[in-house]
């Protein structure tokens, strides 16, 4: 069986990898699952399980690794990106209020800006992994591939506040002139990322792409995202006839958006890491709490880990080996996508949100 281990690649990006997984060819990433039934805690369900494996998962995760191949890496990492992403502009203020008090000689560049996505690009580019990377230009989604997500209200909301020059659509969250066509821009390109394994073209694709996705809900913005380009990926992977796809969210907030566009899903095993930190709002009523399992034919197909602040490596390795791996193992999914953000990790210069 596969592990997820981790030791060769490291990812410093806060975008979407997907991985397809077989069990006739083993991978390099570990796809598992979750069968869980009415009865039993998805907790409860795999503890024994990972006990009885736990000799199998000894070699530690670093923190700043995300996914790896065989010790000497031969298969290109698939890296899609556009330009055009960058005209996103989200704009200065107090933190993320976009607001100007009018007795501050410096404000605050928004913390979902351009220019960290440009320091993930030079890592890429001139770091250590650049070698083993392919790169690909993204395309813009059309509007009726966001439907497979997103409902139709929505999009023309955002069309609307697009052609009207702009609007805040919640705490944080704005759609300035070039938003629109950025965030078209970042789904497309995540498609395409998709497509690209899905066609047999490779085995590792690395969408980076901003505005980022996963607190986008299927009828409204949330969390500096406006179009949940994971949970497009997702669907996209489901109507091309995989049977199963695992989502595994590393950001240090809870994958809200995506967890509640399949929450009632037993094809979308979801599962999220993320500090614990409640609802912020009305654009966000998640809890992220470990009670919020799913619901009807989805019920135990949403896996939630709230983690202490401050929690590092060992607490993540425990929490991969005893809860995360076990899950996927018994999902047997067709497809794994990994959300990865790395506000989480101890170096904040590459943040997400």
């Amino acid at each position: 069986m596969p592990l997820l281990a981790s030791h060769e690649i490291l990812l410093l990006s806060s975008c979407l990898i997907i991985h397809s997984s077989s069990h006739r060819t083993p991978t390099s990433v570990a796809y598992c699952s979750v069968e869980c039934s009415l009865s039993c805690h998805p907790h409860q369900r795999h503890r024994e399980h990972s006990r009885k494996n736990r000799r199998r998962f000894q070699n530690p995760l670093p923190s700043n690794s995300i996914m790896a191949t065989s010790p000497t890496p031969v298969d290109p990492i698939d890296v899609f990106w556009h330009e055009g992403m960058l005209k996103h502009e989200t704009g200065t203020g107090v933190f993320d209020s976009g607001m100007d008090p009018g007795f501050l000689d410096v404000l605050e560049k928004h913390p979902e800006n351009s220019d960290r996505v440009k320091n993930m690009l030079s890592i890429l580019k001139r770091g250590p992994i650049s070698p083993y990377i392919s790169w690909h230009s993204g395309t813009p989604a059309l509007v009726p591939q966001l439907l497979s997500f997103h409902t139709q209200e929505y999009i023309n909301e955002l069309i609307e506040a697009d052609r009207n020059g702009g609007k805040m659509l919640c705490t944080g969250t704005f759609l300035n002139p070039g938003s629109w066509d950025a965030a078209l821009l970042a789904a497309g390109t995540t498609l395409s990322a998709m497509k690209h394994v899905l066609d047999g073209c490779g085995k590792i694709a690395y969408a980076l792409v901003r505005p980022p996705g996963h607190h986008a809900q299927p009828t409204q913005a949330d969390g500096y995202c406006f179009l949940n380009n994971a949970g497009l990926a997702v669907q996209l992977a489901l109507d091309s006839g995989c049977q199963k796809v695992a989502v595994v969210d590393i950001d240090v907030h809870y994958g809200n958006g995506t967890a509640e566009g399949f929450y009632r899903s037993n094809k979308v095993l979801t599962i999220s890491l993320h500090m614990n930190h409640g609802t912020w709002g009305p654009s966000h009523p998640q809890n992220g709490s470990v009670d919020e399992l799913g619901e009807g034919e989805g019920f135990g197909y949403n896996m939630n880990i709230p983690l202490p602040n401050g929690t590092g490596d060992r607490g993540y390795v425990y929490a991969m080996t005893e809860l995360v791996i076990p899950a996927i193992e018994k999902f047997e999914p067709n497809m794994i996508v990994w959300v990865v953000g790395q506000d989480s990790s101890a170096g904040k210069e590459v943040r997400h949100f």
